[in-house]
């Protein structure tokens, strides 16, 4: 089969289109014909060496994927060949084949094309997950999700739109963004070049409350302005760390208002937690897809021969939403 490969580990030069052998199905596995997938910014990440695949997962990039099932591994029930569905994988996204375990698995909504449909799993669950069922957040209460314009903040923010009406979202993005993410829903939009310290316009927006939770994926540069602009018992889910892994914090300041802080990642989850969340999220959020209260953002479409150019994108900050990798027709 066709797949992205890699020369080693580094920069976009690594990356090549080549051939390799087709994987095969194991207990409670499917093989999935991909039609698309997506790029994910952990994918840079794991090309320069820094993000291993699960043990026992492919190393083929790719975190998700959209297609038909072509095969069904041993013990599989409910499914059958030719089914439309969408699946977090932990590597092989980027390949014309990839095994999907049957518990992770979604069946696309009608209507629904696989572009679209290769946007979900990566950035909606990872948005829905620690939103709501780490986050606990509730209609009414007020977040901020940093990094605005990229498929998790935008699938954040659409989340919080059809899920808490109620709710009040501020968002930090670049400038050229701003405009963007405003239309898309958001509350209060900072531009974060300006105010790289955000504090005192979140103290304003929130009539000094702060707010009940905050979706962070810069890290260090953020953790003091992120822990004063939190109200009383407010959380921190930190998803990434772009900006560094160090920083100081006010224990005290902590101890009193009650806040909490905590850590997330889903791809290195055992395989009976992701299928616990994929299940609520299909429960809870894909009724929203079905009936097109939300639909995925695309920024732009490559196909599977132009990865590099959809990496250089990615790596760029070019694109808005999500970027779509074409694997077959």
């Amino acid at each position: 089969m066709r797949a992205v490969l890699m020369d080693g580990f580094g920069g976009l030069e690594v990356l090549k289109v080549g051939e390799t052998d087709k994987p095969q199905p194991k207990e409670g596995q499917v093989l999935v014909k991909v039609v698309a997938t997506s790029i994910n910014r952990p994918d840079l990440v794991q090309r320069q060496g820094n993000y291993p695949p699960p043990p026992g997962d492919s190393d083929i990039l790719g975190l998700e994927v959209a297609g038909t099932i072509d095969q069904l591994g041993p013990g599989v029930s409910g499914w059958q060949i030719g089914d439309k569905v969408i699946s977090l994988v932990g590597g092989g996204g980027y390949a014309e084949y990839a095994v999907a375990y049957a518990s992770h698995l979604i069946p696309i909504p009608s209507g629904m094309s696989f572009e679209q449909a290769a946007c979900i799993c990566e950035s909606y669950i990872t948005a829905f997950l620690n939103i709501f069922m780490i986050g606990d957040f509730q209609d009414g209460q007020t977040l901020i999700a940093h990094g605005g314009g990229g498929g998790v903040n935008t699938a954040a923010i659409q989340l919080c739109k059809a899920l808490t009406p109620n709710s009040k979202l501020i968002v930090t993005a670049h400038p050229s963004k701003i405009d963007r993410v405003s239309e898309l829903g958001a509350d209060l939009v900072i531009n974060y070049l300006e105010s790289p310290d955000f504090t005192d316009i979140v103290k304003e927006f929130t009539q000094k409350k702060g707010v009940d939770l905050i979706l962070d994926h810069v890290g260090a540069k953020y953790l003091a302005p992120n822990m004063k602009s939190l109200a009383y018992k407010g959380k921190l889910v930190v998803i990434g760390v772009i900006s560094g892994i160090k920083a100081e914090l006010n224990l005290a300041l902590m101890m009193v208002k009650r806040q909490q802080i905590i850590g997330s990642v889903l791809r290195s989850r055992p395989v009976s937690e992701k299928a616990e969340i994929v299940a609520e999220f299909r429960k809870r959020a894909m009724p929203k897809f079905a009936d097109r209260s939300i639909v995925p953002i695309i920024e732009q479409t490559f196909s599977l021969d132009d990865v590099v150019a959809a990496h250089r994108m990615m790596e760029e900050d070019q694109h808005f939403g999500k970027i779509v990798l074409k694997i077959s027709a």
